[in-house]
Protein backbone atom coordinates (compact mmCIF):
# COMPACT_ATOMS: atom_id res chain seq x y z
CA UNK A 1 0.00 0.00 0.00
CA UNK A 2 1.30 3.44 -0.85
CA UNK A 3 0.44 6.92 0.34
CA UNK A 4 -0.33 8.20 -3.15
CA UNK A 5 -1.61 6.95 -6.50
CA UNK A 6 0.77 4.66 -8.35
CA UNK A 7 0.57 5.01 -12.13
CA UNK A 8 1.83 1.60 -13.30
CA UNK A 9 0.86 2.78 -16.75
CA UNK A 10 -1.98 4.91 -17.99
CA UNK A 11 -3.86 1.71 -18.86
CA UNK A 12 -3.48 0.38 -15.30
CA UNK A 13 -3.74 2.60 -12.24
CA UNK A 14 -3.83 1.94 -8.49
CA UNK A 15 -5.49 4.43 -6.15
CA UNK A 16 -5.22 3.76 -2.40
CA UNK A 17 -7.92 4.72 0.06
CA UNK A 18 -9.02 3.96 3.59
CA UNK A 19 -12.51 2.99 4.70
CA UNK A 20 -13.88 5.74 6.94
CA UNK A 21 -16.75 5.47 9.38
CA UNK A 22 -18.96 7.46 6.97
CA UNK A 23 -18.45 4.73 4.32
CA UNK A 24 -19.96 2.01 6.50
CA UNK A 25 -23.31 0.85 7.80
CA UNK A 26 -24.13 0.17 11.46
CA UNK A 27 -22.18 -3.13 11.32
CA UNK A 28 -18.99 -1.37 10.20
CA UNK A 29 -19.20 -2.82 6.67
CA UNK A 30 -18.87 -0.64 3.55
CA UNK A 31 -22.30 0.21 2.26
CA UNK A 32 -22.69 -1.19 -1.27
CA UNK A 33 -23.06 2.15 -3.10
CA UNK A 34 -19.79 3.42 -1.63
CA UNK A 35 -17.81 0.92 -3.72
CA UNK A 36 -19.09 2.87 -6.73
CA UNK A 37 -17.77 6.10 -5.18
CA UNK A 38 -14.34 4.52 -4.64
CA UNK A 39 -14.27 3.42 -8.31
CA UNK A 40 -15.39 6.84 -9.57
CA UNK A 41 -12.68 8.56 -7.55
CA UNK A 42 -10.05 6.16 -8.90
CA UNK A 43 -11.07 6.89 -12.52
CA UNK A 44 -11.00 10.64 -11.79
CA UNK A 45 -7.49 10.36 -10.29
CA UNK A 46 -6.38 8.23 -13.27
CA UNK A 47 -7.37 11.12 -15.57
CA UNK A 48 -5.70 13.65 -13.25
CA UNK A 49 -2.40 11.72 -13.22
CA UNK A 50 -2.60 11.67 -17.04
CA UNK A 51 -2.84 15.47 -16.95
CA UNK A 52 -6.59 15.97 -17.40
CA UNK A 53 -8.96 17.67 -14.98
CA UNK A 54 -12.58 16.72 -15.55
CA UNK A 55 -13.61 20.31 -14.87
CA UNK A 56 -11.11 21.62 -17.45
CA UNK A 57 -12.24 19.05 -20.04
CA UNK A 58 -15.83 20.20 -19.56
CA UNK A 59 -14.88 23.87 -19.89
CA UNK A 60 -12.33 23.66 -22.74
CA UNK A 61 -13.30 20.55 -24.72
CA UNK A 62 -17.04 20.53 -23.98
CA UNK A 63 -16.92 16.89 -22.87
CA UNK A 64 -17.56 14.83 -19.78
CA UNK A 65 -17.18 11.12 -19.16
CA UNK A 66 -20.26 9.27 -17.88
CA UNK A 67 -20.93 5.71 -16.81
CA UNK A 68 -23.06 3.97 -19.42
CA UNK A 69 -23.02 0.44 -18.03
CA UNK A 70 -21.62 -1.46 -15.08
CA UNK A 71 -21.46 -5.11 -14.06
CA UNK A 72 -20.41 -5.44 -10.44
CA UNK A 73 -19.60 -8.37 -8.16
CA UNK A 74 -19.41 -8.02 -4.39
CA UNK A 75 -17.00 -10.70 -3.15
CA UNK A 76 -16.08 -9.90 0.44
CA UNK A 77 -17.09 -7.02 2.70
CA UNK A 78 -14.65 -4.18 3.28
CA UNK A 79 -14.73 -2.89 6.84
CA UNK A 80 -14.15 0.28 8.81
CA UNK A 81 -10.50 1.49 8.84
CA UNK A 82 -9.38 -1.06 6.23
CA UNK A 83 -6.82 0.05 3.65
CA UNK A 84 -7.87 -0.61 0.07
CA UNK A 85 -6.35 -0.34 -3.38
CA UNK A 86 -8.72 0.48 -6.21
CA UNK A 87 -7.12 -1.00 -9.31
CA UNK A 88 -8.36 0.43 -12.61
CA UNK A 89 -7.36 -1.03 -15.95
CA UNK A 90 -8.49 -0.02 -19.42
CA UNK A 91 -9.50 -3.23 -21.19
CA UNK A 92 -10.95 -1.79 -24.40
CA UNK A 93 -11.70 1.51 -26.10
CA UNK A 94 -13.69 2.85 -29.00
CA UNK A 95 -14.23 6.23 -30.60
CA UNK A 96 -16.32 7.55 -27.73
CA UNK A 97 -15.87 4.96 -25.02
CA UNK A 98 -13.55 3.31 -22.56
CA UNK A 99 -14.04 -0.04 -20.86
CA UNK A 100 -12.50 -0.40 -17.42
CA UNK A 101 -11.99 -3.38 -15.20
CA UNK A 102 -11.91 -2.11 -11.62
CA UNK A 103 -10.98 -4.26 -8.66
CA UNK A 104 -11.00 -3.29 -5.00
CA UNK A 105 -8.40 -5.24 -3.02
CA UNK A 106 -7.26 -4.99 0.59
CA UNK A 107 -3.68 -5.15 1.92
CA UNK A 108 -3.70 -8.95 2.12
CA UNK A 109 -4.81 -9.31 -1.50
CA UNK A 110 -8.44 -10.20 -0.79
CA UNK A 111 -10.70 -9.04 -3.61
CA UNK A 112 -13.53 -7.12 -2.04
CA UNK A 113 -15.34 -6.06 -5.18
CA UNK A 114 -14.79 -6.02 -8.95
CA UNK A 115 -16.63 -4.34 -11.80
CA UNK A 116 -16.58 -3.94 -15.55
CA UNK A 117 -17.40 -0.29 -16.21
CA UNK A 118 -18.26 1.21 -19.61
CA UNK A 119 -17.50 4.94 -19.77
CA UNK A 120 -18.73 7.15 -22.60
CA UNK A 121 -17.49 10.58 -23.60
CA UNK A 122 -20.47 12.90 -24.10
CA UNK A 123 -21.02 16.49 -25.21
CA UNK A 124 -21.69 18.76 -22.22
CA UNK A 125 -24.64 20.45 -23.91
CA UNK A 126 -26.43 17.57 -25.62
CA UNK A 127 -25.18 14.63 -23.51
CA UNK A 128 -24.91 12.67 -26.75
CA UNK A 129 -21.83 10.52 -27.35
CA UNK A 130 -18.84 12.41 -28.74
CA UNK A 131 -15.51 11.02 -29.93
CA UNK A 132 -12.74 11.22 -27.37
CA UNK A 133 -10.41 13.96 -28.67
CA UNK A 134 -7.28 12.59 -30.35
CA UNK A 135 -5.09 14.67 -28.02
CA UNK A 136 -6.55 12.80 -25.04
CA UNK A 137 -6.30 9.40 -26.71
CA UNK A 138 -2.68 10.08 -27.60
CA UNK A 139 -1.79 11.07 -24.06
CA UNK A 140 -3.58 7.99 -22.69
CA UNK A 141 -1.83 5.74 -25.24
CA UNK A 142 -5.17 4.49 -26.60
Amino acid sequence: MTDRPVPNSLQEFIWPTRVYYEDTDAAGVVYHSNYLKFMERARTEWLRVAGFSQQTLAETEGIVFVVAKMNIEFNSPARFDELLNICSRVTDHSGAGLMFEQTIINETGTVKCRADVQIVCVDTETFKPKRIPTSIKAKLNL
